[in-house]
């Protein structure tokens, strides 16, 4: 993978980063790091926030543009808005309420084999973590002093889900089906409503 793919990916996935972040982390020098991150930014894929240090100068901390974000596929969507739109006009809210449930169910019964013999929260949310990956989420797993956060940095079906939100509660109702009942599953942050990401956390009740 080339540098600036590297560099686009890490903003991605982590948020805002410093030239002497991304030099850190693709073992190059600051400098070469900054003539990548400005060659991105004369693309239209990043853009820079200069922020104040109470010493020296600011440090400048570099984010995905629109056009950035749009690197990274949101998977058939101008397709699936016109299928939504289709089944709305056809057979009205219900309907699309029925296609969104049936949608639900097929990814639960696709997730639910990999639980069955998992015994705790930990290795649940670790592997819905592992499944959410692969299905495009870039997704990762934090540990917390009160439970355990599922980030997706990446929402591959984020304009269906714009356009039809019961997308977004079904995933919501797929993730707490597979943990259980014991534990309280609750979105702490929606690409939808304007996030960089989604976060879920999971706590044991």
């Amino acid at each position: 993978m080339k540098a600036t793919d590297q560099i686009i990916d890490i903003i991605k996935r982590e948020g805002a980063v410093t030239a002497k972040q991304i030099a850190q982390r693709l073992s190059i020098t600051t400098m070469g790091a900054r003539q990548h991150l400005q060659s991105l930014e004369e693309e239209g894929l990043l853009r820079f926030e200069d922020v104040k240090v109470k010493v020296g100068r600011p440090n400048r901390h570099w984010s995905l543009t629109s056009k950035g974000h749009a690197r990274f596929s949101d998977r058939h969507s101008d397709l699936t808005i016109q299928f939504i739109d289709a089944i709305e006009q056809v057979f009205g809210n219900e309907g699309l309420s029925k296609v969104s449930k049936e949608r639900e169910q097929n990814t639960l019964t696709s997730y639910r084999p990999h639980f069955d013999m998992l015994p705790d929260l930990l290795s649940k949310v670790t592997k819905l973590t592992e499944l959410r990956e692969q299905d495009g989420y870039m997704a990762e797993l934090i540990t917390a002093e009160d439970g355990y956060h599922l980030i997706e940095n990446h929402c591959p079906i984020c304009k269906a889900a714009s356009r039809c939100e019961t997308l977004c509660q079904s995933e919501l109702n797929v993730f707490r089906a597979l943990v259980g009942d014991d534990v309280e599953v609750q979105r702490q942050e929606h690409i939808v409503k304007g996030a960089r990401r989604c976060v879920y956390k999971f706590t044991a009740k």
